[in-house]
């Protein structure tokens, strides 16, 4: 199994876009998309960066370095975040962090137990 080829293709039909729609939106053509796709050939670096831009995902997901097709551009990435939504997603890292710090404590108390 070639990961690079079978992980755009993935991703894709995921989004629902068509070989077409995704060479243009990474400014490529059909053609490159779809050798890329068949593994027949590799992506320059900069080309492989616009795929995984335009499929919210990383190269490193693309390469099969990682298992974990999302990366932080899921909603729109941060320089779509509204002033509000950074607050709450602030606050409710701060609340998991504690969460954990405690469950950290009481793991070490118990243990001395």
């Amino acid at each position: 199994m070639e990961i690079l080829g079978d992980r755009i293709k993935y991703l894709r039909e995921k989004m629902n876009y068509t070989q077409k729609d995704l060479a243009k939106k990474a400014g490529l053509t059909v053609v490159q998309l779809s050798r890329y796709e068949t593994n027949d050939r590799k992506p320059d670096p900069d080309s492989l960066r616009r795929i995984a831009d335009v499929l919210e995902t990383s190269a490193d997901y693309l390469l099969g370095r990682i298992d974990t097709p999302t990366n932080m551009s899921f909603y729109g990435g941060p320089e779509q975040y509204t002033q509000d939504e950074i607050e709450e997603m602030e606050a409710a890292l701060q609340r998991y962090r504690a969460m954990k710090r405690r469950a950290a404590e009481q793991a070490e108390k118990n243990s001395k137990n």
